[in-house]
C-alpha cells in the first residue's frame, strides 16, 4: 500500500484518479488552513509520497520525520523554494513542481492589471469614492498616465513574461525591454523585446515587472540601489516571490518618491505584510502601493490544472516513467 499525504485539499477533479486507486492511501489534512509545524511532523510519517503547498517549509526535519521510505514530493506549486532540493537529493528523493499555461497565464494577467490599476489609480480612486470625498468631475482630480507608448521592463523571460510582453506589445503598443541571466532571442523576436542590462533596464522603464524565480542570487535583486536608478515616475509589480525585492528598502523609496508606486501580490516576509510591524514603515500606508493577498495564480482554471499536473508527476512515478516535471 503506496500511502499519500496532502497537506490541504487541492480543487479539480483530477484527485479522483488517484483515489480510484485501491493500492493507494490518501490522508488529506481536513482544515482548510495552513497545517502546523508539528502536525505535518506527525501526519508524514510512514508515508511515501506527499503532497506539500508552498506554504509548508519541507526540510531534513520533516524528510527524518517521513522515514526513508517517503521517494516523491510533488509540489502543488510552479515555484520550489519551500523543498530543501539539497536534502532531497541526498535522500534520493524525487522532487516534482506544478507548472502549466494556465498558471502563467493567470500570473500574467494579473500583472497586467496591477500595471493598469497603477497607471489609472484604480485603487486610489475607489479608495476616494467609498469615503465620500468625490464632489463632483474635477480635471485635476487623481490623475494618472497612460500606458500607450511607454515602456514595460520585464526581469526574466520565461513563459509569464511571455505572456504579459504578447499582451502589452500586441494589444497596447507598450515597447518591451527585458533582462536575463541570458539573451533569449526568441522572445527578442516574437516581441520586438530589446534586451538591457538590469542597470539599463531600471533606467528605462516605466514599470518593473519582476518573473524570476526566489534564488540566493536573486533574492533582494531589487533594493536600494536599485530604487535610486529607477524613474522617479516609475511603477514597481512583483508577482514572484516577496525577497526578491527588500521591502524595507522599497518603502524607503516610496516615502522619499524614487518611484512612482508599486504592486505587490508576495512577500518578503509573507504572510506578515510588514517584516517588523513594530517599525514605521507600514506598507499599509502608503497611498500608492496595491497589496494582494499571493492570488496572481488564483483561478478556477489556474488551480484546477496545478492539481492535474500533481497527480500526473504522481502518475509517472507510480508507472516507473519518467517524471515530467522533475526539480530534483
Amino acid at each position: 500500500m503506496t500511502k499519500i499525504f496532502l497537506t490541504r485539499m487541492i480543487p479539480g477533479p483530477a484527485l479522483k484518479e488517484l483515489k480510484k486507486r485501491k493500492s493507494l492511501q490518501i490522508d488529506i489534512y481536513e482544515k482548510d488552513q495552513k497545517i502546523s509545524h508539528q502536525e505535518l511532523l506527525k501526519r508524514v510519517k510512514g508515508i511515501d509520497i506527499l503532497i506539500p503547498l508552498l506554504t509548508e517549509k519541507i526540510d531534513a526535519q520533516v524528510m527524518d520525520a517521513a522515514g526513508p521510505q517517503l521517494k516523491l514530493i510533488s509540489n502543488y506549486s510552479v515555484g520550489f523554494d519551500n523543498v530543501d532540493l539539497e536534502e532531497a537529493k541526498k535522500r534520493g528523493i524525487n522532487v516534482t513542481n506544478a507548472p502549466c499555461c494556465e498558471s502563467s497565464e493567470s500570473v500574467a494577467e494579473h500583472a497586467i492589471a496591477f500595471i493598469f490599476a497603477l497607471s489609472h489609480r484604480i485603487v486610489e480612486a475607489d479608495a476616494f469614492v467609498r469615503s465620500g470625498k468625490y464632489k463632483g468631475w474635477d480635471p485635476n482630480l487623481l490623475t494618472g498616465t497612460d500606458l500607450l507608448g511607454k515602456t514595460v521592463g520585464i526581469v526574466g523571460s520565461g513563459r509569464i513574461s511571455s505572456a504579459i510582453a504578447r499582451r502589452l506589445h500586441d494589444g497596447f503598443g507598450v515597447k518591451i525591454i527585458y533582462t536575463d541571466i541570458k539573451r533569449n532571442k526568441d522572445f527578442e523576436k516574437a516581441y520586438k523585446a530589446k534586451y538591457k542590462t538590469k542597470e539599463q533596464l531600471l533606467k528605462e522603464a516605466d514599470v518593473v515587472s519582476l518573473h524570476v524565480p526566489l534564488l540566493p542570487s536573486t533574492r533582494h535583486l531589487i533594493s536600494t540601489k536599485e530604487f535610486k536608478l529607477m524613474k522617479k515616475t516609475a511603477f514597481l509589480v512583483n508577482t514572484s516571490r516577496g525577497p526578491i525585492v527588500d521591502e524595507l528598502a522599497l518603502i524607503k523609496a516610496l516615502q522619499k518618491k524614487q518611484i512612482g508606486g508599486a504592486a505587490l501580490d508576495v512577500y518578503e516576509c509573507e504572510p506578515s505584510i510588514d517584516c517588523n510591524p513594530r517599525d514605521n514603515y507600514e506598507l499599509r500606508k502608503q497611498p500608492n502601493v496595491i497589496l494582494t493577498p499571493h492570488i496572481a495564480s488564483s483561478t478556477i482554471e489556474a488551480r484546477q490544472m496545478m492539481t492535474t499536473v500533481v497527480v500526473k508527476n504522481i502518475l509517472a512515478y507510480l508507472n516507473k516513467k519518467s517524471l515530467p516535471n522533475k526539480v530534483a
